[in-house]
């Protein structure tokens, strides 16, 4: 095997590794390796009674061939014995490894989930390509298919190499000398089924590479294009009110039709090496059925070996090839697990990268300090692409100041918003929060998770957080009282809402949450100015020590607020103005 080979392979389950210890390392190491040890104690009990059951079958069929009937009935009264022994092995050898399965993936799950939300890791994930597509995917199947494959995989080749070692004694046993003349010498070879089979495997393993090589990237690209259209329908969903306003359905369907021909192209390429895959692997087991009594059958002739013996040889053959085919007989199986864990990797290195990026000295630092004022010193923003948007910026925010900020649209005020959210990673300068601020920031479309209409007016508090009261009390004073007894409803309000009655909803969360420094990027846009108006006075009035900074482009908005703030062309980017 080339040297290459040899060293992928290596990297390759060191990284697997790499995946898997954390959980055999973890709070969770007592039961998980208690069960692991179960699982291999009845895999080695179920390879013992494969043992019994040969030596059974030699006795059983030895029997027959003396017509001895009072062996012929205690043979098979203690075969019922083993098979019931051996179902009740593999019965709960099976059931304990599919609850190992599952728990090892709710915990890797739990990490993944804790690694992706954490930092804002998810956001910057989708700021660059990192080569992670569909980060849904590899979290919900992937994982899946991770655990169930290395948990599969691992305790079957365990099986296996237990069952090779304990029919290869038996085989060698019974194979007795193979006579050979060769060149003119007489020689023996002791144990010349066992010599045979590892052949046999061994190159049925090589072809079955060769035919199947191509699987493990044809089963890559198929996860994806498979949660490319996946993701597709979910946008299209999402977005359904204003594909319907474009008339959009034709370019919609032109394409996903064009997502599922990629799958279907994929999917033909994974049948046509698929089929010849399984030509081969078919061929090459149903061959293994009579190649023992091929090889073998002259000792019975011979009488060298009764019926019995026979049988067992076959048997004990079929063990042993089968145990040194797992390859063969995995291969497919292989392909797929290889494919999840690629992408698995791929997704672990890119949260790896995110949060190291985090953590590296620069870039725009947010510091809780015991100062009164929301400040920002020596802001630079810039794009993803290394455009500048702002240099060497000064910004105070002092408690219940009323500033509004303005400029030309895709001057970079949002992005300011971002900075001083502490999640825009393109840039440098510090941001100045007090310690233990409350700061809340509404955009222009509000996020409304799936859940019941009090969570989401409470979002991001914990639910329970307010009495029905008090939001009923909140919906009626920003204009959705009819809205008020339907708490309970559980609904994909972001479908259900208008993009008014979604931002009526987010100036609800402001004054539930009543934050110290409240920012509104175009919060209240999509409503027309009386009802701006009424939301303005109704914030001043209720949330009278809040300081309240608003992205607006409308004129009557400077109205609320007593500091203004430009965005004005500057000579390496933009930079802020005083109003």
């Amino acid at each position: 095997m080339p040297t290459s080979v040899l060293l992928n392979a290596r990297t390759f389950l060191g990284n697997v590794w790499k995946l898997a210890a954390p959980y055999w390392r973890s709070e969770e190491k007592t039961r998980a390796w208690a069960l692991l040890l179960a699982i291999v104690g009845l895999s080695l009990a179920s390879v013992y009674l494969l043992v019994l059951l040969n030596e059974w079958n030699r006795q059983f069929f030895n029997a027959l061939e003396q017509k001895d009937e009072r062996d012929f009935f205690v043979l098979l009264v203690y075969f019922c014995f083993l098979a019931a022994c051996y179902i009740a092995a593999v019965v709960y050898e099976t059931y304990l490894e599919q609850m190992l399965q599952m728990r090892w993936r709710i915990w890797l799950t739990r990490q993944y989930l804790a690694g992706w939300l954490g930092n804002q890791v998810y956001y910057r994930l989708e700021l660059e390509h990192r080569g992670t597509d569909n980060p849904d995917q590899r979290i919900a199947e992937d994982l899946r298919q991770f655990t169930a494959g290395t948990l599969g995989l691992g305790l079957g080749l365990m099986r296996e190499a237990v069952t090779l070692a304990s029919f290869a004694v038996i085989l060698w046993n019974l194979s007795g000398a193979l006579p050979l003349a060769l060149g003119g010498r007489d020689m023996t070879v002791p144990g010349y089924l066992l010599w045979v089979a590892l052949v046999y495997a061994l190159v049925g393993s090589v072809l079955t590479h060769y035919v199947g090589r191509r699987l493990i990237g044809l089963n890559f690209m198929q996860e994806r294009y498979e949660a490319d259209f996946r993701y597709s329908l979910v946008r299209l969903r999402e977005n359904a009110e204003g594909i319907a306003l474009y008339r959009g359905e034709a370019p919609e369907q032109s394409a996903l039709l064009e997502r599922v021909e990629w799958i279907r192209a994929n999917w033909w390429g994974l049948m046509q090496y698929t089929k010849r895959l399984n030509i081969f692997t078919i061929g090459y087991n149903q061959a293994a059925v009579v190649f023992p009594y091929f090889v073998a059958g002259h000792r019975y002739f011979s009488g060298a070996v009764p019926l019995g013996g026979l049988t067992q040889i076959a048997s004990a053959f079929g063990q042993v090839q089968s145990s040194l085919s797992w390859f063969v007989n995995n291969y497919s199986t292989l392909a797929g697990w290889k494919a999840s864990v690629d992408r698995l990797l791929t997704f672990h290195r890119a949260l790896e990268d995110a949060a190291a990026e985090q953590r590296r000295p620069g870039g725009i630092e947010v510091q809780a300090d015991d100062a009164r004022t929301v400040r920002a010193e020596h802001l630079e923003l810039a794009l993803p692409g290394g455009r500048v948007l702002l240099t060497d910026a000064a910004l105070a925010i002092a408690p219940g100041e009323r500033l509004l900020i303005a400029g030309p649209s895709g001057a970079g005020k949002s992005t300011l918003f971002r900075a001083l959210a502490g999640i825009w990673p393109y840039g440098r300068g510090t941001v100045h929060v007090p310690r233990g601020a409350r700061v809340l920031f509404l955009p222009q479309k509000p996020y409304i998770p799936i859940t019941s209409l009090r969570d989401a007016v409470a979002y991001p508090g914990a639910p329970g957080a307010f009495d029905d009261e008090t939001v009923r009390a909140a919906l009626s004073d920003v204009g959705l009282a009819t809205f008020a007894e339907r708490l309970d409803e559980r609904e994909n309000w972001a479908m259900r809402l208008s993009g008014g009655e979604q931002q009526r909803l987010a100036i609800a969360r402001a004054l539930l949450h009543a934050p110290d420094w409240l920012f509104l990027d175009e919060a209240t846009a999509a409503l027309d100015e009386p009802a701006e108006r009424r939301l303005y006075e109704l914030m001043l009035a209720r949330l009278p020590r809040t300081a309240i900074v608003s992205i607006a482009h409308r004129p009557s908005v400077a109205a609320y607020h007593a500091r203004r703030l430009d965005f004005t062309p500057g000579h390496a980017g933009m930079s802020l103005a005083r109003g």
